[in-house]
């Protein structure tokens, strides 16, 4: 059986089946206060403890079937945390089923929870709570087996603020005044689909809602939510499209939740409810994770691809359906791209770069980057051309998650599975280097076919720009642009950041033709600020550490911080302007970001 090695809990002794969460969220204290019931059944006979994960959480009263139940904690982990060791009060037989009652409190400092002043919200009245568990962080919420092996459903009763709004990754099933303070509200929540811990999601706020879909709201602060709606409104035509690929939406709603711009990632699929930054474009991406990763889910973080890549795949199937296949190829081509990127950053022979990667005493936080999904997505683009094209091979994928649906597994039964489906195909499935593509380090070891139609035209500029000599920079003009969609200018500008750095002067003629200061579009804005700084150009600086403060996107925020550090113009100013925001930071962001600029406590 695959061990998880990021989690304490062994869900071989005993599984938790349901969560009933009832707690407080306390603005003051920055905590959440509360109980939580877990239901949990023996997987032996004779069972008299559970192993629970948690992560800086006081812990003040365990009872189990109502008695009394002694509890410890065992040694703390720099970063899994603390397990909570619970003795019961009696002998569970197998198959046996007791509800574990704990009562606990989490810590300000909880990795999980971001907490806002309201000056550092978009309404500058009312405070903000948002969480992010993914990957091993609910347990710095609630004691949990928090593995993605475990799935339970919940129930859950959250007390806030009467002004303020909490929703959470489940249906709304109703809010009462809160009995015991008239000036609070008890929201209530519903998950009856078995979900692994990482997905149970909290966001409270002076939230607002706008109808965009037959199953979708969209929630953001009010001053947000008409652009947010607007921006989002081909919601239901993915929904629609997702499913066609991928079968029925199990989950009843989809809402949207637009977060404040601190948020680390792009998007969080979790389930009923996804949450989005105000970056992200679009959702193709967390709406497929409806299927792959919330419905099958990865059974340790080792095979994170399995969530991943398949939902990178999944998402650029949507994307050929609506916008035409020759975009679905264009964007896998800058999927590699991406994944070529990270290997320069990561070092080609780093083990995380591995597929199926060895994740003992590897911080996951830490350890986060494109290689499941880009690597992942390369591997089944590369299956779909060797096994008869993309409508052959969505076949499969629906195939797999009908085997799989509510279950965790490994890489290894989605590739039983594979074989199963293709058992006519056997032979061309054995031609595959199947333990370079899952275990070896470094890029894949072969490059799938891409059509380069949309492509050419970034290739060719982005050749012109870094041959140019300084005589030639006179020859470059607006009009070659002309007829290039944002995703072309991001290619263009994704292929001269993997060369050499172009000199300050090349950057500051492509500012003077091509005005690239002036893009909002933060993808684009991204590559080119990079490739300024790269360039040692200093009149950037200031609008590098702008984009990388004023936003919190991980994928954007850490790179900007890390070139500014290493440019020695601007070194400096980025330290400064990192611990002077470090305080209203996400909390992994600053970890990561302090790590980065050789700062971390």
């Amino acid at each position: 059986a695959a061990v998880d090695t990021s989690s304490f809990s062994s869900p071989s002794c005993c599984l938790t089946r349901h969560l009933y969460l009832r707690c407080r969220v306390d603005f003051g204290a920055r905590a959440l206060r509360g109980t939580a019931a877990l239901t949990a059944r023996a997987e032996r006979e004779a069972l008299r403890c559970l192993i629970l994960d948690t992560k800086d959480l006081q812990v003040f009263k365990v009872t189990v079937n109502g008695q009394d139940a002694k509890f410890c904690f065992g040694q703390k982990h720099s970063f899994k945390g603390t397990p909570l060791e619970i003795t019961f009060p009696f002998e569970l037989r197998r198959g046996q089923e007791a509800v574990v009652e704990i009562s606990f409190e989490s810590s300000p400092t909880s990795s999980a929870l971001q907490w806002f002043t309201p000056e550092q919200t978009s309404g500058k009245k009312h405070p903000f709570l948002f969480s992010q568990c993914q990957a091993t962080h609910c347990r710095a919420i609630l004691p949990c087996q928090d593995t993605p092996a475990v799935k339970l459903t919940y129930y859950a009763e959250v007390s806030v603020p009467k002004e303020l709004v909490a929703l959470m990754s489940a249906h709304r099933v109703g809010e009462t005044p809160d009995p015991e303070d008239s000036s609070r509200k008890i929201y209530c929540f519903s998950q009856n689909v078995p979900i692994p811990c990482y997905l149970i999601a909290l966001v409270v706020g002076a939230l607002e809602s706008r109808e965009i879909g037959p199953r979708t709201l969209v929630w953001a602060e009010k001053e947000l939510v008409d652009k947010s709606a607007y921006e989002f409104a081909e919601t239901e035509a993915m929904l629609q499209t997702a499913e066609d690929l991928a079968g029925p939406y199990i989950w009843g709603q989809y809402d949207l939740l637009v977060l404040p711009p601190s948020f680390p990632y792009g998007g969080m699929e979790n389930p009923c409810l996804t949450f989005v930054t105000p970056t992200l474009l679009v959702i193709a991406h967390e709406i497929s994770h409806s299927w792959t990763g919330n419905l099958v889910t990865n059974k340790t973080w080792e095979h994170f691809w399995l969530n991943e890549g398949l939902t990178v795949y999944l998402e650029r199937r949507i994307g050929g359906r609506l916008f035409g296949e020759q975009l679905r190829q264009f964007q896998a081509l800058g999927g590699w791209r991406e994944l070529q990127n990270t290997m320069n950053t990561l070092g080609e022979t780093n083990p995380i770069t591995s597929l199926v990667p060895n994740l003992n005493e590897v911080d996951l936080d830490a350890a986060y980057s494109s290689v499941p999904y880009e690597k992942g997505f390369a591997l089944l683009f590369y299956l779909e051309q060797l096994l008869g094209g993309p409508d052959v091979f969505i076949g499969f994928l629906k195939t797999y998650i009908q085997r799989f649906a509510y279950k965790s597994i490994t890489t290894e039964d989605w590739r039983k599975c594979l074989y199963s489906y293709f058992k006519d195909k056997v032979d061309v499935l054995d031609k595959v280097d199947w333990k370079s593509w899952l275990h070896a380090p470094g890029m894949p070891p072969v490059k799938p076919t891409y059509d380069m139609t949309l492509a050419n035209a970034c290739v060719a500029l982005s050749q012109r720009w870094i041959k140019a000599k300084e005589s030639d920079l006179c020859s470059f003009s607006s009009a070659d642009l002309k007829g290039m969609s944002s995703h072309q200018l991001i290619e263009f500008l994704g292929l001269l950041l993997l060369e050499a750095p172009l000199s300050a002067s090349h950057v500051k003629r492509m500012q003077e033709v091509y005005n690239f200061n002036a893009v909002t579009n933060s993808e684009i804005r991204f590559r080119w600020l990079r490739l300024c700084i790269q360039a040692k150009w200093e009149e950037a600086i200031p609008l590098a550490l702008k984009m990388a403060t004023d936003q919190g996107r991980m994928k954007f925020t850490r790179p900007l911080f890390r070139d500014l550090y290493n440019f020695d113009k601007s070194q400096d100013l980025a330290v400064k302007a990192f611990l002077e925001h470090r305080a209203s930071m996400h909390p992994v962001t600053s970890m990561l970001v302090g790590k980065d600029l050789k700062q971390d406590q």
